[in-house]
């Protein structure tokens, strides 16, 4: 497969942006038209420990992200506070096309730093809720009110049957339908992924 050259590399950022943003607007118009449960955070999240790279192992994905593989989502705390983020991820296999999305997280809740939003663009700000994180910060799970989108995150892609059902558990605990859920395929060393590159 031919790579797209830095143009078209800047234009899959633009539109996977813009895509994930129109799809966060939705599911907002459907949140404010029906009433779902609280979802509860986790009690706090000690902010530099929580940055670096995770690999998304599973997740109830946006359209965007529905063929995605080798998925990283990546954090910088900022000194502003802000959070900045990149999920980079190879479009349809192994060999697709990089994609990357690059929002700006913003955390809500400075007691706890669980509750986050999430900024495609000006003015949205999409809820990001940390609903599980292990003692080691080796595993996280992040959430919506909603229960309409989950990611499944480590610091390792692969992770043993035992422990992806143990999250898979807890994901239903939280009151979502595994239904949708989909194990994304991994496979490293992938030389060109933007989240290694370089390192």
């Amino acid at each position: 497969m031919v790579r797209p050259g830095a143009g078209g590399r800047r234009w899959r950022r633009r539109a996977a942006a813009a895509s994930a943003a129109l799809l966060g607007a939705g599911a907002l118009l459907l949140s404010a038209c029906r009433s779902y449960p609280p979802l509860p955070t986790v009690a706090h999240v000690d902010l530099p420990r929580f940055m670096g790279d995770w690999y998304v192992v599973a997740h109830i994905p946006a359209s965007a992200e529905a063929e995605a593989y080798n998925a990283v989502e990546s954090y910088r705390l900022e000194a502003d506070g802000t959070i900045a983020t990149t999920y980079a991820f190879r479009d349809g296999g192994f060999d697709g096309e990089i994609v990357v999305m690059e929002p700006s997280g913003v955390v809500r809740d400075a007691q706890t730093n669980a509750t986050w939003g999430m900024q495609f663009f000006w003015p949205l700000r999409f809820e990001y809720l940390i609903t599980y994180l292990d003692e080691a910060y080796a595993t996280t799970i992040v959430g919506r009110t909603a229960r309409d989108y989950a990611w499944i995150m480590a610091r390792t892609p692969d992770l043993s049957a035992e422990e992806f059902a143990r999250l898979e558990a807890e994901l239903v605990r939280q009151g979502y339908d595994l239904a949708g859920l989909r194990r994304v395929p991994h496979r490293w060393p992938d030389p060109d992924h933007p989240t290694f590159a370089g390192k």
